[in-house]
């Protein structure tokens, strides 16, 4: 399920990126506690905190990252959850494809589905 533009407005102006956002997902420090987002444009992936209390309004960055930075994999035994930048993160089963599809855009380029109309 996509986040609701409010939530990708606020990411935006909170890490005053110009770019396009590519790719956007909530997840949890695992274990519960701390949420983020992760939020990916063409060069960065940004990690903001958002705090134990909502996962909507982002309340610091965590970390900034280029974007060739893998993501993944992510464990499925018991929850989605995956290790990125040393943490250990949690996410819905619903943002595992956005976090797939995310890395296979930078290291699995042909395994993309093609665009069905390449000339808009």
């Amino acid at each position: 399920m996509p986040l609701p533009r409010p939530v990708r407005e606020r990411c935006r102006e909170f890490l005053a990126v110009d770019g396009q956002i590519r790719y956007i997902f909530p997840a949890s420090a695992r274990g519960g506690g701390a949420g983020f987002l992760f939020v990916v444009t063409d060069d960065r992936i940004a990690v903001l905190s958002t705090g134990s209390l909502g996962r909507s309004r982002p309340d610091g960055v965590w970390g900034s990252y280029p974007r060739g930075t893998r993501l993944g994999p992510v464990e499925t035994g018991g929850g989605a959850s995956f290790e990125f930048a040393g943490a250990s993160f949690e996410l819905d089963d619903e943002y595992v494809p956005v976090l797939n599809a995310a890395d296979a855009e930078v290291f699995a380029r042909d395994s993309l589905p093609r665009d069905p109309l390449p000339d808009l």
